[in-house]
């Protein structure tokens, strides 16, 4: 089995068995990172370009990191300092990137749909790293692996995702993952900071931190996204510590076994206490590591690859 698209940009528009698909080949991409040789020919002679819009760091240096262990070159553009600066379209950039002959396109941009706009007009496969408050569908595979990893399956969880539902890419990628898979999401935070049409999506709404977390098997705790809301949603950061923070306390709410996510950068309390995020049940490091695994698994799919690299 293959993907049937060239592109990634959603895990909206993946059929649970492309789902199942990428988290299969992760898993020996994963055992390279205990080799000496850290590196596969898979993707040698292939150019992968990392067009980024907004500032990143773990997800550039991770989709980086992966397009070199598959043995691929790389080239970093960013929006400063380019000719997008100088008011180049995304398409007339796109074009320029095909007549030099990339093979794939990483892309991150502040508004939702940039990905698609780019993927309809240029031949090479365009991967969405984050647009506007769409999607992040690699940030969505890395986090449904790791409780995969951790659990066994997904089916049957109970995902709770706390915080900025509203401006969260990464909880949408999420909710559409999750729910294909056969989880029960619930998502939490003030009512400003949840869509009102979120509950099409699959996943359930409470307002109550501590109802929320009962039974609750994975928390996925959001960062509050100051630099993308126009207008002010919250009362005050305290206020939301107050009443969404993730503390030892409200942990204790959860099963025993509960396991503690964040995709980062975190705002140390604010949204998450450091003895949380630093404590036995947090997987936030292994979700990096997974991260990269996750990003060889899209890349070698998307040039064509077998269901297993190995196979």
């Amino acid at each position: 089995m293959r993907l049937k698209n060239k592109d990634l940009l959603g895990l909206e528009y993946l059929s649970k068995e492309e789902i199942e698909l990428i988290l299969k080949t992760a898993v020996p991409f994963k055992e390279l990172f205990t080799r000496s040789i850290k590196k596969v020919p898979t993707l040698r002679g292939k150019t992968v370009v990392l067009l980024f819009y907004e500032p990143s760091t773990r997800t550039r240096i991770s989709f980086e990191l992966a397009a070199k262990r598959l043995s691929a070159d790389t080239v970093n553009i960013s929006a400063s300092g380019s000719s997008v600066e100088k008011g180049e379209s995304l398409i007339d950039t796109g074009k320029t990137l095909e007549a030099m002959k990339a093979d794939f396109v990483v892309i991150r941009h502040s508004m939702s749909g940039a990905s698609h706009v780019l993927a309809r007009n240029i031949n090479p496969s365009v991967i969405n790293a984050g647009d506007g408050s769409h999607e992040h569908p690699t940030q969505g595979l890395l986090d449904i692996f790791t409780i995969n990893e951790k659990k066994g399956t997904v089916k049957g969880l109970k995902v709770v995702i706390i915080g900025d539902i509203a401006h969260s890419r990464v909880a949408r990628s999420n909710i559409w993952g999750l729910t294909k898979l056969g989880a029960e999401v619930v998502v939490c935070g003030p009512s400003t900071l949840i869509p009102r049409d979120i509950e099409k999506t699959g996943a359930k709404v409470c307002y109550n931190l501590d109802f929320a977390l009962k039974n609750a098997d994975v928390v996925n705790v959001l960062r509050i996204q100051l630099e993308r809301q126009k207008t002010k949603r919250l009362p005050s950061l305290r206020e939301y510590n107050l009443l969404f923070g993730m503390t030892k306390e409200k942990l204790k709410l959860a099963k025993p076994d509960v396991i503690i996510m964040h995709p980062g950068p975190m705002n140390r309390g604010i949204e998450i206490t450091s003895n949380v995020a630093d404590g036995a049940q947090s997987v936030i490091d292994e979700q990096v590591t997974n991260g990269i695994a996750v990003r060889m698994a899209v890349l070698y799919l998307l040039a064509g690859g077998k269901s297993s690299p190995e196979s």
